[in-house]
């Protein structure tokens, strides 16, 4: 009986883990299309990785979480202040995994529709040679 609840949670995790995130992951191309297509880009990390990296340009900077990731008391208002849930938005962090913790915290508890992770991240578009600007 106990190996057979084990065999069932792990099944469990192994199908959660392979299903399809709740929102659409892109790469640098489709960033540039979606920044074409004048929607938002949020930029959820720090001020002190804003500078160092910088930030691709027209992005809108809201930190998501402090330095030992906990969640800024603002940032939901802040964020729901910028963006309705219907409207489409593009979410970037350093490698793309603080934003699929927002990301799918925004589709499957706030109703966000279309919520786009920039799945490499900032670091992912410094390695393609894409463009970025100075954030002081």
């Amino acid at each position: 009986m106990f190996f057979r609840l084990i065999a069932v949670v792990f099944t469990g995790l192994l199908l959660n883990a392979c299903s399809a995130p709740p929102y659409t992951n892109v790469d640098n191309q489709g960033l540039q299309q979606l920044l074409e297509s004048s929607v938002p880009l949020i930029d959820i990390r720090r001020p002190e990785e804003w500078r160092e990296t910088g930030v691709v340009e027209g992005s809108h900077g809201i930190t998501f979480v402090d330095e030992i990731g906990r969640l800024k008391p603002d940032f939901l208002g802040t964020f729901s202040a910028k963006v309705r849930p219907d409207q489409p938005v593009v979410l970037i962090c350093r490698t793309g995994n603080r934003t699929d913790l927002l990301a799918r915290h925004l589709v499957e508890k706030m109703g966000y529709s279309q919520v786009y992770n920039v799945r490499d991240g900032i670091m992912g578009w410094l390695r393609d040679g894409r463009p970025v600007t100075r954030s002081g």
